[in-house]
């Protein structure tokens, strides 16, 4: 009950930005949403199970593809959002039982050239995809202001079903299991805990919330092309934010979502020229200094015994 307490509160919150915020509030609001999904997403894999996937930006690619396309010929764009995230689904099942047997940092390059398999894919296949020009996405009809509205509502929406997800998870069988595996999958296995199907479930829920990301980001900026949504940076970010937060926890993806978003912003805003460096500095020294994200810090804090006079 606490859990959903938290997330209602998280809800109340974020739904009043469009009400007292001004519409560079509603673009970050709904960047941090975006980066929420995708942390949430990459946490079930790399979090609960512990496999390093470097696959989420295969996944994003993906589901922006698919919705790109679709919407192209026609297709609603909801029913364009849908279609992407059950492609993505199987595709990451197909692929998952070809590579999860792997372990360390042998899985995380095989995830990694599967990103560089669908942009070479995406590259030739001028034909569907407009290969290297990119596609454009059908407008809206709508006006800026309530394209803009939408859109947050929409990653909004996205981030709380993925938050959702995250607690029935966490709180369930499959749940276990994950933490099983992360502890020791050869153990895990000899008591008889089906090792490939969690895995495999774990890596196709993951795919399913950043494809259907991927492609509400492909109808919010309506043009993309391969070097944008198969970006590796949509690999590094979510694992780095679930570092922050706490790798494996319920809400710990979430603030690391923030916290990078308002790391990114400060360093864009004071180092225009070398924000990269800056930012990745920081983002190493959290990491080391915070092994077990800002969450495990608070909750040590909470426990420490107060001090008598």
């Amino acid at each position: 009950m606490k859990h959903w307490l938290w997330l209602a509160a998280f809800v109340a919150a974020c739904a009043l930005v469009p009400l007292f915020g001004n519409n560079y509030a509603l673009r970050l609001a709904t960047i941090m949403c975006l980066y929420a999904g995708l942390a949430l997403s990459w946490n079930f894999i790399g979090g609960m199970a512990g496999y390093p996937s470097f696959a989420t930006a295969a996944f994003f690619g993906l589901g922006a593809y698919v919705s790109a396309v679709l919407q192209a010929k026609g297709v609603p764009f909801v029913a364009a959002w849908a279609a992407a995230g059950f492609a993505a689904t199987i595709f990451a099942a197909l692929i998952g039982m070809a590579i999860l047997h792997l372990k360390g940092h042998y899985f995380a390059i095989a995830s990694l050239a599967v990103v560089e398999v669908l942009r070479e894919v995406v590259n030739t296949a001028e034909g569907l995809t407009g290969g290297g020009m990119g596609i454009n996405i059908p407008l809206q009809g709508m006006s800026a202001d309530v394209q803009a509205r939408l859109f947050f509502f929409v990653m909004l929406t996205m981030t709380v079903v993925l938050l959702a997800a995250t607690i029935i998870v966490s709180t369930s069988k499959l749940g276990f299991g994950l933490r099983c595996i992360s502890q020791n999958e050869d153990a895990a296995d000899i008591l008889g805990i089906n090792t490939t199907f969690y895995k495999v479930a774990a890596f196709s829920l993951s795919a399913f919330g950043v494809a259907i990301i991927g492609a509400i980001y492909a109808s919010w900026v309506q043009y993309i092309e391969p070097p944008d949504v198969f970006d590796i940076l949509y690999s590094v970010k979510p694992l780095v934010m679930v570092l922050l937060g706490g790798l494996g926890t319920i809400f710990g993806p979430v603030i690391g979502a923030v916290l990078y978003l308002a790391l990114e912003e400060l360093v864009w805003r004071n180092f225009l020229t070398v924000h990269a460096a800056v930012l990745g500095a920081l983002i190493v020294a959290l990491v080391l200094f915070l092994p077990n994200g800002v969450g495990a810090m608070f909750r040590q804090w909470r426990k420490r015994p107060a001090v008598q006079s």
